[in-house]
């Protein structure tokens, strides 16, 4: 099986980073400012013949989309965000920080009915974003995935079975963590369109979009197109060994240099 998953994160006004999801230099990089996500839905639009679709309708209910949008850490933006999918006919996924629940800068209760009522798929983050979860304990891991999904279900009043994984730290371990507890669909941040199955849980690969991402890369990832994919594939292997070798001093040394620029 094989699947394109485009991953955004928050969608916020010029210099306004702080106002949805987590502050600071490292998160920001993964916020578009609202003029330029728009720039990527009309390209999108424009690429696609089709509109994304919602996984849960895909493999767990065999009807798969052509592609999928899907928008992690669960930010304040998150309803404006599903409100303009909403108007174009698509659907998205909405994965949440479910401790972040009802604080600043990041979706409210009633927001997340409200996503739900579009039609859109709201999932898990985990409960408490951990820095490298696949650091944590097998009890952590249940936890993390077990009470998100608890709690989202008793928001919705509906099961949750989907979920993303935070930072991209990911093992087959997160993943039967997440089978265990009943999540179906999990996606993580490595740039590959082949779908695996774990445990009875399906694991998707993710494109990111940072911001500065042309409209036109978004486009041509969501098409399937060879180039943009391999060089996301390529950096994206070099971060992954950085992250294994340098563990903590690797930390270390990406907050040094964002408190610089």
């Amino acid at each position: 099986m094989r699947a394109v998953t485009l991953l955004y994160h928050d969608v916020v006004a010029q210099s306004r980073d702080d106002d949805s999801g987590f502050p600071g230099a490292g998160p920001a990089r993964y916020k578009l400012h609202l003029e330029e996500f728009d720039r990527h839905l009309r390209a999108l639009g424009e690429a696609m013949r089709l509109p994304p679709g919602r996984v849960v309708d895909a493999w767990i209910e065999g009807k798969p989309p052509a592609w999928l949008l899907t928008f992690d850490d669960g930010g304040a933006s998150a309803l404006r965000v599903a409100r303009s999918l909403a108007r174009e006919g698509w659907k998205g996924h909405f994965f949440i920080t479910v401790n972040r629940i009802d604080t600043p800068a990041f979706v409210t209760k009633d927001d997340l009915r409200a996503i739900n009522e579009l039609g859109h798929v709201v999932g898990s983050h985990s409960y408490s974003h951990p820095e490298r979860m696949t650091h944590c304990s097998w009890d952590e891991l249940v936890f993390e995935w077990g009470r998100s999904i608890e709690i989202l279900s008793e928001i919705l009043g509906e099961p949750v079975v989907t979920a993303s994984v935070p930072a991209g730290y990911f093992s087959k371990d997160v993943a039967r963590a997440a089978a265990s507890v009943g999540i179906k669909a999990l996606f993580n941040s490595e740039p590959v369109t082949r779908v695996q199955n774990v445990e009875g849980c399906l694991v998707l690969g993710r494109f990111t979009l940072q911001r500065g991402a042309s409209p036109e890369v978004a486009a041509a990832l969501a098409a399937r197109r060879l180039l943009p994919r391999l060089r996301q594939f390529a950096s994206w292997n070099a971060r992954k060994v950085a992250k294994s070798v340098g563990g903590e001093a690797y930390l270390g040394l990406r907050r040094a240099l964002l408190r610089r620029r």
